[in-house]
C-alpha cells in the first residue's frame, strides 16, 4: 500500500479515536502500558490462562503478557481521571497502541 493511502487510514483511525476518547491521549500512555503489562504478568505467573498461541520458547510472563497486549484480546479498560473527579472508563482495545 502506498504512505498516502496508509496516512489516511491513520487519519481516519486517529479521528474515530479522538471520538470515542474524551479525557487524555488517543494513545496508551506508557504509564498505563506498564501497569497493564504488570498486572497481567502477576495473573499469568500465578497460573491464569494464556489467551494467545506463544512459542514454546516463551517462558516469560512479562514477554507474554506484551504479546497479549500487542494482539489486543486483553479485556481490560483503563480509568482516565481528571482533578475536577470527572473520568471516563476506556476499554484499551480502543486507545491507539504505539511502536515500540
Amino acid at each position: 500500500m502506498s504512505s498516502f493511502l496508509e496516512s489516511r487510514e491513520l487519519r481516519k483511525k486517529y479521528k474515530e479515536v479522538r471520538e470515542y476518547v474524551k479525557i487524555g491521549p488517543i494513545f496508551l500512555t506508557r504509564y498505563e502500558k506498564a501497569r497493564i503489562v504488570g498486572a497481567r504478568a502477576l495473573q499469568i505467573s500465578f497460573g491464569a490462562p494464556i489467551l494467545v498461541e506463544k512459542p514454546n520458547d516463551m517462558i516469560d510472563p512479562i514477554r507474554i503478557a506484551q504479546l497479549e497486549l500487542k494482539s489486543g484480546i486483553l479485556p481490560l479498560t483503563i480509568r482516565r481521571e481528571m482533578p475536577s473527579e470527572e473520568f471516563q472508563d476506556v476499554p484499551i482495545n480502543k486507545l491507539i497502541l504505539k511502536k515500540d
